[in-house]
């Protein structure tokens, strides 16, 4: 079974995090929402408050397939700030394991120089974050690894490119038929 890891911090945009775990298990993956923080109480940028499966510092990444990073504001920057996320990024993105990032936390992934050569998208107003990226205007892309999606009203689009990317296209077409999208 593929395994995925979301990473939910104090501020993040939650149709992005929520969509993107209701997606996937309903395409049969197994999700988990980290928290990055000590706690599994994570509120999100509109007050809405959510408990993750499992810490961080709890969580064996050895068997994870994806990581996704949500965006929102501050919650961005807390994931961007968060040094352990930072290393196990860089050691995914070595591997050619799937890194994904909707809205402002791509530019996570630019100040890491994950996204050099690679088309992305974010969130308007995040470009000049994704550094050494060609950035795109679509709803969400998939370069190699790398899934890039625009923001929230694109959370639906970008989670279905991860189910096809984990599960092919036929899965994805399964779930978006399912949800009636």
């Amino acid at each position: 079974m593929k395994k995925v890891s979301v990473f939910l911090a104090e501020g993040f945009e939650e149709i992005e995090g929520l969509t993107v775990v209701d997606i996937l298990r309903r395409a049969g993956v197994h999700t988990d929402m980290v928290s990055i923080n000590d706690s599994l109480q994570i509120t999100g940028a509109h007050g809405i408050t959510v408990k993750a499966d499992i810490t961080f510092e709890k969580m064996d990444f050895s068997d994870v397939d994806m990581l996704v990073l949500p965006g929102g504001m501050p919650g961005t920057l807390h994931l961007q700030e968060h040094s352990g996320l930072s290393g196990l990024l860089c050691a995914y993105d070595k591997e050619d394991k799937f890194l994904a990032a909707i809205c402002a936390a791509p530019s996570v992934l630019g100040g890491l120089g994950i996204l050099k050569g690679k088309k992305a998208c974010c969130y308007p107003s995040f470009e000049e974050k994704l550094i050494g990226a060609e950035v795109v205007m679509e709803p969400a892309i998939q370069d190699g690894h790398v899934i890039t999606g625009r923001g929230m009203g694109t959370a639906l689009t970008f989670a279905l490119k991860l189910t096809e990317a984990l599960c092919g296209l036929e899965k994805a077409e399964e779930v978006k038929k399912s949800i009636l999208f």
